[in-house]
């Protein structure tokens, strides 16, 4: 079954599926909707969870130990599955079997990107379809922006003035992880519930000093001694690294989009703005990214995006701005 988030609190009302399947390229929505279902299972007395990061350290033999082991203590278990690159690979085989015959015991939670065209007609995404439940994430379309920024800034107990509604749709470009960030942030220093453009601008100047925008143009700029300097300001300064991901990697993809639109003779400006880069800066960065850097350089760098995402969720041993200072140093 494939359903839309805004169906999926009536779903699990009904019932808890076997498995299921979260994917888009929108952090935030995916986050909550797999917090929906977790906090469902949880209380169906799904409380032990095994996590897996589907890259090139996995070991999917272990994988299928773990969903076809016998529990000692009789307990119920989530075990998740992130797939960074929306494919399986290796795992196929894996999964298909575990959505064959679904345990009692388990509830399976795959966590995926914007899931590969190719993998809808694989059996295992097939079997998903009969047992379990899709979950599909689109991105919110830019004219609907603005309406959802109101609504998540109501259920902050805030409310947004024009200015301050205008000054953030255009400094958030669409960005759902970075609004509820910077919504959150504006939560905890604004004494007022009522936001106008002063408060947005004193939050701003509160924020880190290197905004995360720019550090993205510098990456894609090739400015690596700056980059890393602002890398290093956001790491010492707390923020969050998985909003600054979400960006870098939503503008790498759009810049591997480019390159094959030029190919084609499509001017770049045309595409950029028919893909919603409309504010100058990010354009240029885009674009000059585009001419400067080669598809694997590109490729390469959405790979240590991955490591990064993953580093971030607690696995591996570095952190997070490690992979994030490689990437200064490839992009170069």
């Amino acid at each position: 079954m494939k359903i839309n988030p805004g169906q999926l609190s009536q779903a699990l009302e009904k019932s808890l599926a076997p498995a299921y399947l979260v994917s888009g390229d929108e952090p935030l929505l995916v986050q909550e909707a797999c917090d929906q279902i977790r906090a469902r299972a949880r209380d169906a007395g799904f409380h032990d969870r095994q996590v897996y990061h589907a890259d090139q350290h996995l070991n999917w033999g272990a994988v299928q130990d773990e969903i076809g082991a016998m529990s000692l203590f009789a307990e119920q278990r989530r075990i998740e599955i992130h797939l960074p690159t929306g494919k399986l690979g290796d795992g196929r085989d894996v999964i298909e079997q575990a959505l064959t015959q679904p345990a009692e015991d388990i509830l399976l939670l795959l966590i995926s990107a914007r899931l590969d065209a190719a993998e809808t007609r694989r059996k295992w995404y097939k079997q998903l379809q009969k047992t379990g439940v899709h979950v599909t994430v689109w991105p919110i379309d830019g004219n609907k922006f603005t309406g959802w920024l109101e609504q998540r800034a109501k259920s902050r107990g805030l409310t947004l003035t024009r200015g301050a509604m205008e000054l953030l749709s255009e400094r958030l470009e669409g960005n759902l992880l970075a609004a509820a960030q910077e919504l959150d942030r504006l939560a905890l220093l604004s004494p007022e519930r009522t936001i106008n453009e002063d408060a947005v601008e004193q939050a701003v100047q509160y924020s880190a000093r290197f905004s995360i925008f720019e550090v993205i143009a510098d990456l894609l700029a090739g400015k690596a001694a700056h980059a890393q300097k602002a890398i290093t300001t956001l790491r010492q300064e707390g923020e969050n690294p998985l909003g600054l991901l979400a960006m870098l990697v939503r503008d790498l993809n759009i810049t591997l989009e480019l390159q094959q639109a030029m190919k084609k003779r499509e001017a770049p400006a045309a595409f950029l703005k028919k893909n919603g880069v409309f504010q100058p800066q990010r354009a240029r960065a885009v674009e000059q990214a585009a001419r400067r850097l080669s598809r694997p350089t590109l490729q390469q760098a959405l790979v240590l995006c991955s490591e990064a995402d993953r580093a971030a969720k607690g696995f591996g041993d570095l952190p997070p701005w490690h992979y994030l200072g490689d990437l200064a140093v490839l992009l170069k």
